[in-house]
């Protein structure tokens, strides 16, 4: 709860402290907007958790499993043929490119996954890499 002025006038011996008052309802302000905001984006953060638990997922679940050609510490992948993927630290564009069209020895999955499972895909291999803070 913030500190009222009369709270304020109390504790300080019958005086009122103008200043004081609107510091302590500034922060309380601030503090109500954070949590609300906060609250507002509880859904938001649950949503982006299920987006990244479904392409670790589909990491070691598409056929072929990424996981058998890739190194991917988060998902415990020792792949030794793909590129190390902890060490290229691709962004998500480079990860869904990659995932539609295939690369190199790579096979396309755009046939046999939905766009919404690349891009879940996509996500998941840049975060758990470190390439998701390249591309911000």
């Amino acid at each position: 709860m913030p500190k009222t002025l009369t709270t304020l006038t109390e504790t300080r011996g019958g005086k009122a402290c103008a200043a004081a008052a609107r510091r302590t309802t500034r922060a309380w302000c601030a503090a109500a907007l954070a949590g609300g905001w906060l609250f507002a984006a509880a859904p938001l953060f649950a949503a982006e958790d299920a987006v990244y638990a479904l392409g670790k997922k589909l990491f070691s679940s598409v056929t072929p499993p990424c996981a058998i050609c890739h190194t991917l510490r988060d998902a415990n992948a020792e792949g030794m043929i793909g590129p190390v993927l902890d060490e290229i630290k691709p962004d998500e564009a480079r990860v869904a490119k990659a995932l539609r069209g295939g690369i190199g020895s790579m096979p396309s999955f755009g046939g046999s996954l939905k766009a919404e499972e690349i891009d879940a895909l996509a996500r998941y291999v840049a975060r758990a890499s470190g390439g998701a803070e390249k591309s911000r």
